[in-house]
């Protein structure tokens, strides 16, 4: 009897060429977050290279969790996790009420600490939740989130600097639609192991055309390390401060549902779907991830999304090759010079890459659309708001403006705000009232007396032919 795909073992060389292209494809994600929070806290350089390698090592463990599982912990689907950017703007703002900063991320970590242990206690309580997720609220959730990771490939492709004056320049969207064609002729020409590590190429081809245009930066490379490993509590012990507590909890429950959206939509693609177990071990993974990440001067995990826009493309989905990426990862927390040869690759090379991962997502959310039952009025309404509802912080990112900002954490979540419309929409119009109409329609023919003389009633619906 042969394996399923996800459980199965390729050729060390296949293995390790797409394990780094999920490096590749995540690499970004992983390091913007404590970037922004270090340049925000104020770190040094070299304390901000620590911060880095520290969050790349610590997604590398939380992967193995992941994917490898032990006990009842890990999906054991082809997950990477990382560093969630749902936490920068909180951890953002604990910094700035911290009134001596070099206490602010010792608050942090405290904070990430008792969110991520209470969250793996109410993990199979929150996987209950999955028999609310039918094929119509599945879909919609993978839909936004492929189309809420494009902005992101927009952003890159536009330049590594936002304030830069050249921030959209024409060199840049060129490099990104050239990076863009690489992956699509690789796609389109080529075959069998070629064509699985298409996005790979198309990187490294990607960073070599940027060459005689000063867009490869190899400063990091020299810059850096060659050795180093995260000392446990290099910035200060945890500190438990309860509003900082509180505000890193609602960061784990959105993750949370973002990392359940994300389990159902893997387990489509993959073709395992996600029962309430694997969700629960999912989660157990995530959260025990966040909860270990800080004591290695790490921040809270998640499954990243953009990934399983790889698994779609290249339909490799093993999780041992993810395992393998994870592996990678580990080692760049332990060796920055290593870490540093992927941050060499250009924004704009990513974003290119990233128009196909992502637009992949939103692709096989539309795939589960399509079998979701959309020739009724109910389903297509369902559909329609819970996607209007994702897609606002993406067309008005300022609409929730006046809100508290905990508020924002989960509204400024396409993603979030968009699967819990999708729920509760489906609860209204598929289930509340539906099985007391249902029960009353029952008992009804099953009292019933029939017209023809001598007719037997029916006392029970099992009578009925």
């Amino acid at each position: 009897m042969s394996s399923h795909p996800v459980d199965e073992k390729l050729p060390p060389l296949k293995m390790a060429t797409t394990g780094l292209q999920h490096v590749a494809a995540m690499y970004a994600g992983v390091v913007a977050p404590p970037l922004i929070v270090g340049a925000a806290i104020g770190l040094s350089g070299t304390e901000l290279t620590f911060l880095t390698g520290a969050c790349l090592f610590t997604a590398g463990l939380a992967t193995f969790l992941q994917t490898l599982g032990v006990w009842k912990i890990g999906a054991r689907l082809p997950f990477v996790n990382g560093v969630t950017f749902a936490g920068v703007a909180p951890m953002t703002a604990i910094a700035a009420s911290t009134h001596d900063r070099s206490d602010a991320l010792p608050v942090i970590f405290g904070a990430v600490i008792v969110a991520g242990l209470l969250g793996f206690l109410a993990a199979s309580s929150f996987s209950k939740a999955v028999r609310f997720f039918p094929p119509v609220v599945t879909g919609t959730v993978i839909t936004l989130i492929g189309v809420s990771l494009l902005p992101v490939a927009f952003g890159w492709a536009q330049g590594p600097d936002p304030a830069a004056h050249d921030y959209g320049a024409a060199k840049y969207l060129g490099l990104a639609a050239a990076t863009l064609l690489v992956v699509l002729l690789l796609r389109r020409f080529t075959r069998g192991f070629v064509k699985q590590i298409a996005v790979l190429i198309g990187l490294v081809a990607g960073t070599v055309l940027a060459l005689p245009f000063g867009l490869t930066d190899f400063g990091p490379v020299a810059d850096a390390d060659v050795v180093g490993f995260p000392t446990p509590f290099h910035f200060g012990a945890p500190q438990f401060h309860l509003a900082a507590i509180l505000s890193m909890c609602v960061v784990m429950v959105v993750s949370m549902t973002e990392s359940t959206a994300d389990m159902l939509a893997l387990g489509e693609i993959v073709e395992r779907p996600a029962d309430e177990r694997t969700i629960a071990a999912g989660l157990r993974a995530d959260t025990l991830g966040s909860a270990i990440s800080p004591l290695f001067n790490g921040f809270m995990c998640s499954a990243f999304a953009q990934n399983i826009g790889l698994v779609a493309m290249t339909r490799i989905r093993s999780r041992f090759v993810v395992a393998v990426g994870g592996g990678f990862l580990v080692l760049m927390g332990l060796c920055p010079m290593a870490a540093s040869l992927i941050a060499v690759v250009p924004r704009p090379v990513l974003g290119g890459a990233g128009v196909v991962l992502f637009g992949s997502v939103a692709a096989s959310g539309i795939q589960t659309l399509v079998r979701a039952g959309l020739d009724k009025d109910e389903n297509v309404l369902i559909v329609a708001v819970s996607l209007a509802v994702g897609i606002v912080p993406i067309t008005a990112p300022d609409f929730y403006h006046a809100f508290p900002e905990t508020a924002r954490i989960v509204l400024d979540s396409g993603i979030s705000t968009g699967c819990v419309a999708a729920v509760l929409l489906n609860l209204v119009f598929n289930h509340l009232g539906r099985r007391r109409a249902e029960a009353k329609g029952t008992a009804s023919e099953a009292t019933e007396v029939p017209e023809a003389p001598g007719a037997v009633p029916l006392t029970s619906p099992q009578s009925i032919s």
